[in-house]
């Protein structure tokens, strides 16, 4: 049976990466050698680091303007750390939209002050906060682009005069906006570039180096940047994936592409969910997320048909976050148009059972 995967992370990939990818670990390129062995320091994977890095920053629309693309690890949760290490002296300023971005300013306050500009934890996150500024006394600025969990995306980014810091784990290469706007981007790949272990980081060289404390080696953005993301071993077969993906989703049309079918995928889910009496939407409208819709089944008593329906139909992982509960689905990149017509076609056959 098909499945049709509406998981949050590590999430649904393109099938032609699948492939490539599973030809790479019995003989990656007709080398003889897979890709869980070569040399990271192989010109075979050279060539894959630096098409990888280059590659991220070209869908980005950010090579040749100062910037720099990492492949880490250590995923988001190192970020919510290292980034403020690497830029808080005085004071950051942080909008708190969601679980991630709350230890990110957890993180943040074991190295400084730090200004919490907005937060919608008094609602359980289900908005992003609007009333504020971006004040200019402080280090930078920092904010999560998709809050994958409460199924909320910042759609207009305040001005700022100041270095912005993004979280974009979950929705990085999925809409065009201008990215040069950010200073650091940083995303676990495992949300919609590949698969878990890699973490990106995007960083605008000309913002580094202004802190007066003396930083740990592997901490150091500038350690990777010297080293061409090689400081110490990558990880290699998630960069290599990570690549793959890339690659597919430049063949495709690119980001611009991507987002009107993102688009479409979105749409159609919301509108069931708003014309459908048994569900009932998490988000605020005008928050709503492209990547995750959150929702719930007022009837409890239909919980265990409609979850059958959906296995029958080889539906997986529409699961909520345990901080939401009801559903969550993920619509990934990757995550094809039937998928959604699919689950909606299911909603709307429970209720006329109803």
């Amino acid at each position: 049976m098909k499945k049709h995967n509406f998981s949050a992370g590590p999430c649904i990939l393109p099938q032609e990466v699948f492939g490539k990818a599973s030809e790479a670990v019995l003989d990656l390129d007709r080398s003889g050698l897979s890709i869980l062995e070569i040399s990271h320091r192989s010109k075979a994977f050279v060539d894959i680091l630096e098409e990888a890095r280059g590659l991220a920053l070209e869908l980005l629309n950010l090579q040749d303007k100062g910037y720099q693309a990492l492949f880490l690890q250590g995923g988001a949760s190192l970020q919510f750390y290292m980034s403020a290490l690497n830029m808080l002296e005085k004071k950051g300023a942080y909008l708190d939209t969601g679980s991630w971005s709350a230890k990110a300013i957890k993180e943040a306050r074991l190295l400084g002050e730090v200004d919490v500009l907005g937060s919608s934890s008094d609602k359980n996150y289900n908005y992003i906060p609007k009333d504020y500024k971006v004040p200019s006394d402080v280090d930078y600025f920092h904010c999560t682009s998709n809050n994958t969990i409460f199924g909320t995306q910042i759609k207009d980014f305040p001005k700022s005069d100041v270095p912005v810091v993004c979280d974009m784990s979950s929705d990085i290469f999925s809409r065009d906006i201008d990215f040069s706007y950010f200073d650091i981007i940083y995303a676990g790949a495992q949300k919609n570039m590949g698969p878990a272990g890699a973490t990106l980081v995007v960083v605008k060289e000309d913002v580094l180096g202004k802190v007066s404390r003396k930083l740990p080696t592997m901490l150091d953005y500038q350690t990777h940047i010297k080293k061409d993301s090689s400081f110490n071993t990558p990880p290699v077969y998630a960069v290599y994936v990570s690549l793959l993906t890339l690659r597919w989703l430049k063949e495709n049309g690119g980001i611009s592409a991507i987002q009107e079918q993102n688009e479409k995928k979105a749409k159609l889910m919301y509108s069931e969910i708003d014309i459908n009496p048994l569900f009932d939407g998490f988000a605020a409208k005008e928050d709503r997320s492209t990547m995750n819709a959150t929702f719930t089944l007022n009837k409890p008593e239909l919980k265990e048909t409609f979850e059958q329906m959906l296995a029958d139909a080889g539906i997986n992982g529409l699961n909520g976050h345990r901080s939401v509960g009801g559903y969550r689905a993920s619509m990934y990149n990757a995550l094809p148009l039937d998928s959604v017509q699919l689950l909606v076609e299911i909603m709307d056959e429970l209720e006329t059972k109803a």
